[in-house]
Parts: C-alpha cells; structure tokens; sequence
C-alpha cells in the first residue's frame, strides 16, 4: 500500500485548484442509467471511487468514454443494460453502488445491488431508501448479502408521498432518480438539501425530469414516460476546498483557492473566521485564506448542509489543535468518526473523546511519526496535521484519500508542501 512522507513546517502560498465534486459526480454518473441516449457530464475528478463508478455502470452494460483532453469529460451510453445488478466485487469499497438501485428500478423495475461498503465511520443504514422504495411499489428482499427488488408484474414505481425519518443524502438522491419515471407524484418530505443534490436536480432537469423545490427539504416529482440525453458540468467539490483552506490556514500560509464555489462553503468559511482565519472572497469562484495572527479555539457541530459538514470535522480537529484554549467538537452524523484522533494523539495533539463529542486542547506541538488514515477523511486530517508537525510524517494506507482527493500530492507540493508519495513495492 501507498504511503505518504511529509515533512511539516512549511507556510503554504499560491493558487490551489479545486476539483468536481466526487459527492456530485457519482449521482449524476448513476443517473446515466436513466435513459437510453447519451450523457455526456464535464468536471469529474480523477479519484478511485468514479473510477469504481466507471466499471460498474459498463458491467452493467453502458460504455463510459473518458476524454484524452480533459480527463475531466466523462460520456455515459446505455442504450441495452445487460445486467440489473452492482456485484460486491465492484462496490465493496464504495458505498456509493446503491445509488443505482433507484436509476435501476425505474428504468427496468428490477435491481439486485449488494449490501455497500466503503469507510468504517458507523452505521448508514439503507433501510430509507427500502422502505421509500416499498411505497412506491416495489418488492424487496434480502438474499445472502443483495437487495433483491422488483415492481410486480414487470411494472413501473408510482409515485408516492415519502417523509424520511432522518436526513439522508443517498436516500434523497436515490429516491429522486427513481420518482423521475415513476407513475403519478412523488414528495419527498425532510429531502436532504445538500448542492450536491442540487446539482443531481439541475441534471435530472435538462434530461427532461419534471421536479420542483430544488434547495428546500420538500421535493416535488412527476414523473415522465421516458428522459433524454443531456450534458452538465459538476460543481466544484466543497469538502476539497475547506480541506485547502484549512491547509493554508493551519501552516500559517496564503493561500488562494480557486474553482471553487464560496457559495456552498458558509458555514466553513464562518467557524474558520470565529477561530481566527482570515478569508477573503475573490468573486464567486475564488477565495484566500490569509495568514492568520494566532488561532483561537471555537466549538463546532457538524449538522446536515447548511450547516458544518461531518466531511470536514477531521480536517477541523487538526487546526483545534493548534488553537489557543480548548475546543469542543460534537458530531452528529456518525457515532464512530472519531478514529482520527488517535492518531493525531500520538503526534502529540491533546485530545480526549467522550462518544460523540472530542475536547482538543491547544496549542499542541505536533512531531512527525508513523500513522495510520482510517477512512477518507480521517486522511485530509492526518495530513493537515503533518504539514504543521515537526520532523516527518509517515501516513500509511493513503489509498483511502485516494477514493476522493484528486492529485492531493501534486496540489500540495505546487503551493509549496514537502510532501511526497511513497509506491508500494510491485508483487
């Protein structure tokens, strides 16, 4: 397995890119499934997880292309789908497979996706999207690790009136793909408002979906007998920009982040500003994170959008530790997102962890020594902390910072990181 070296200490400066936004990316990719004609969608980060996308949709049957020039340019065709089915071989990194189901149910009325995997963060139940599904028609059974669903009679979802019990961002994505060629009306009550759902609706929209309340917890579908072919650019990745900002905030650096959308960053750019970063918006694609007297504590809550994302606590925890006073972070998300903090421990952080709230008391010197990334951002935030630490840093098992950090090595080093990818060696 891969690994990083970095050595800490270094103020980064200059012009960092931001991404397309993997959490967008995969719904739209998934969307494809959705009509017989061609999609062709712009901005798609070179990251493991679309690549895993990539492979399951052509099992499915739908040839992806992938452009020389951009690499960013992805062209989806399904006009035949050979196989309703996403396999554990393919998923079992990504939870994000059982975005599929929804497209699959619609446009086929049958699915057999397995149970997904991917980061070990605590349980994200899929019974929502079963039990939504169930409303509108469908038949659903568990068989040796597989959702086995079925409309009855090889016939189509109606739609639905579905209050979630929770907020879910999958669950929404999924049910709204699938309300788009359902039978009659589909509201979805507590949808999750995230711009990445948005940015599915804008999608769904130039394919010809029939879909009201975009931004608002109440979704409104009608659905429509077939949906064409289309082409979107995916918004720029909101979690990689704060992961940047908080890059330049923590060594001290000034940094400006480009290609982004500040628009989506509020509650970021906010608790970042209260902890004493500077941060000015450029214009509505650029921003600079100034270099900052002293940091200062500031308690945090990570809440479903608009509020401060769960994706950014990790990188979050890293800056509290360089903080003056204590810091208190509560998350809300998932009860096992704290894997992290031990190993920011042994670089010498000060943190103790109470279930789901972590009390970060700083300043810490941070020294270089060998950790381990747990999940995808559990890495952003060791290497955040190692870019501060003295002496170097080994993180080992980077594969996970792969499945959603396009180039995170070469962006680093172009503002200044000393930081470099150790290959495993070939078998």
């Amino acid at each position: 397995m891969d690994k990083f070296l970095i050595k800490g200490g270094k103020a980064l400066d200059g012009t960092v890119s931001v991404s397309g936004a993997k959490n967008s990316a995969l719904p739209v990719m998934a969307a494809a499934l959705l009509t017989s004609d061609k999609v062709t969608v712009h901005n798609i980060p070179k990251v493991r997880d679309l690549i895993t996308m990539s492979k399951l949709l052509a099992f499915m049957g739908a040839t992806v292309s992938i452009a020389e020039i951009p690499a960013s340019d992805y062209t989806i065709s399904a006009p035949t789908l050979n196989h309703a089915e996403a396999p554990y071989e393919l998923v079992k990194t990504m939870r994000a497979s059982i975005l599929t189901l929804g497209p699959l149910m619609a446009r086929l009325g049958v699915a057999r996706v397995s149970l997904p995997g991917g980061c070990a963060i605590g349980a994200r139940p899929i019974d929502l999207h079963l039990s939504a599904l169930e409303k509108m028609g469908a038949e659903i059974t568990m068989s040796h690790g597989y959702i086995e669903a079925k409309v009855p009679n090889h016939g189509r979802l109606r739609g639905a009136h579905i209050i979630f019990e929770k907020i879910t961002v999958t669950g929404t994505e999924n049910i709204l793909m699938a309300a788009t060629l359902a039978d009659g009306e589909t509201i979805l009550e507590n949808a999750a408002c995230e711009p990445e759902v948005t940015d599915l609706v804008l999608m769904l929209r130039k394919m010809g979906a029939c879909i009201a309340g975009d931004g608002t917890s109440t979704l409104h579908i009608r659905g429509v007998k077939e949906l064409h072919g289309s082409e979107h650019t995916v918004i720029p990745d909101r979690i990689e920009a704060g992961t940047f900002m908080i890059a330049g905030a923590i060594t001290g650096g000034d940094l400006t982040i480009a290609n982004c959308a500040p628009e989506h960053l509020g509650a970021v750019i906010a608790k970042l500003q209260q902890a004493g970063v500077g941060i000015d918006i450029l214009d509505n694609s650029t921003l600079r994170v100034r270099p900052s007297a002293k940091l200062v504590a500031a308690d945090v809550t990570t809440e479903e959008y608009p509020g401060f994302a769960t994706d950014m606590q990790a990188q979050y925890m890293a800056l509290a530790t360089q903080a003056e006073s204590t810091s208190v972070i509560t998350e809300t998300i998932f009860e096992n997102r704290y894997l992290h903090a031990s190993e920011m421990v042994r670089m010498g952080a000060n943190i103790s962890v109470d279930g789901r709230r972590a009390v970060v008391r700083g300043p810490a010197q941070l020294s270089g020594t060998t950790v381990q990334a747990s999940d995808l951002r559990a890495s952003a935030g060791l290497v955040l902390a190692a870019l501060v630490a003295s002496g170097e840093t080994i993180i080992d098992r980077v594969y996970h910072i792969d499945r959603g950090y396009e180039g995170i090595v070469e962006k680093l080093r172009g503002v200044g990181a000393d930081i470099t990818r150790l290959h495993a060696p070939a078998s």
